[in-house]
């Protein structure tokens, strides 16, 4: 019994470490206001406050891609 439970506590810390590694976490689309008038897919409308020059432009190390929402999702819940 002892081993049976020390092999499920190796098994979920391993889990949980591999889990902890597995990947990049985006930040979300906020909920506000502004972040709802624009249309969910449209990735130029980010571009005109996110973009170069634009007063929340991308940070220098931000990928230069402009599909936004294949990599940040919307904190509203769908239904």
């Amino acid at each position: 019994m002892k081993n049976t439970v020390i092999f499920i506590i190796f098994v979920l810390v391993i889990v949980g470490l591999l889990y902890s590694i597995s990947g990049k976490r985006h930040a979300r689309i906020p909920d506000d206001v502004l972040h709802r008038q624009v249309s969910a897919t449209d990735s130029a409308a980010c571009m005109e406050c996110h973009g170069p020059g634009k007063a929340a432009a991308l940070k220098p190390e931000h990928p230069p891609k402009f599909e936004c929402h294949k990599c940040h999702k919307s904190k509203r819940i769908r239904s």
